[in-house]
């Protein structure tokens, strides 16, 4: 394949890029891909997370603005291009009942309204491949599931003359996959690891959470190897200070044993319009030799 490959993840706040196929994405620009982040929402109405930074108002009064910088830094040492959606921040409900969502924020916009802006940002990139999340968010934010929307319509309006009309020429995508995070099965394996070799694990409250939920573990079809790009995805992860404590549970498990572990990122294939056989082990499994990929349908 001659074209320019190019790859382009839909996130719902800044940091979701970091907790969510970074890794994959930093082996991919060092293999000389194009990578875009799209972001929904400018993480107006997040909480700050890391207890080292709670309570300073030079930072709650100005929470917009430090993740914007947050997002900058994560940006660069990802290597990947970035580029806000525009949409405000919905937070996460929570109570008995679940109190309204606010006016004006992102979950509560029309789903073809919504969608234009990343039309027409997929008809500039020109992607191939597009990340995002399942059609429960891979955990029930509003947001994420807004995300997960906005994206499966706009992958479909993206290559169609007669839709979005003002949002440029058509490009059609080719293939579309869910980011699993953190699979149980990747939660297990660890879990298992650490216990057996004598070593505290963070995840037993998580299995067992899991397992009384009665949550049902979803398909993985593609297994991307980049364990050498875990250092630069932590890297990425800890550039979001307000969201992320460098010594809390997400750095406990040494970076050697997750290599040895399970040194894949994993994704699910939604949509394809290529032939591929699964499983995968590469996120343009079935471009990187198609003359015609990215032609708009």
């Amino acid at each position: 394949m001659t074209e320019q490959l190019r790859l382009m993840a839909v996130h719902a706040h800044p940091d979701d890029e970091s907790s969510k196929g970074a890794a994959s994405m930093a082996m991919y620009v060092a293999q000389g891909v194009e990578v875009l982040v799209a972001t929904c929402t400018g993480g107006e109405r997040g909480s700050v997370l890391n207890p080292k930074l709670q309570g300073k108002p030079e930072i709650e009064d100005n929470i917009h603005e430090v993740r914007r910088k947050e997002m900058d830094l994560a940006r660069e040492i990802l290597g990947v291009r970035q580029a806000w959606l525009g949409f405000v921040d919905s937070g996460l409900p929570e109570g008995d009942p679940l109190p309204p969502l606010p006016e004006g924020c992102f979950a509560l916009r029309e789903v073809d309204e919504a969608a234009e802006p990343l039309v027409r940002l997929i008809r500039e990139f020109k992607p191939q491949v597009i990340t995002t999340y399942d059609e429960n968010g891979g955990y029930p934010h509003p947001d994420h599931i807004m995300t997960h929307k906005i994206t499966m319509r706009a992958f479909d309006a993206a290559g169609d003359p007669d839709a979005y009309p003002e949002a440029g020429e058509p490009w059609q995508p080719l293939k579309l996959y869910y980011n699993h995070g953190f699979p149980m099965g990747r939660i297990r394996a660890l879990h298992a690891y650490l216990t057996e070799h004598g070593m505290d694990s963070p995840y037993g409250e998580w299995i067992e959470g899991w397992e009384k939920s009665g949550r049902k573990e979803r398909e993985i079809t593609t297994r991307v190897q980049c364990s050498d790009w875990f250092e630069t995805r932590d890297r990425a992860l800890i550039a979001h200070a307000t969201q992320i404590d460098p010594d809390g549970p997400w750095f406990r498990v040494p970076l050697e044993v997750q290599r040895e572990v399970w040194p894949t990122e994993d994704y699910e294939l939604a949509r394809s319009l290529v032939d591929t056989d699964l499983p995968e082990d590469d996120l343009f499994a079935g471009l990187r030799a198609a003359s015609l990929a990215g032609e708009p349908k």
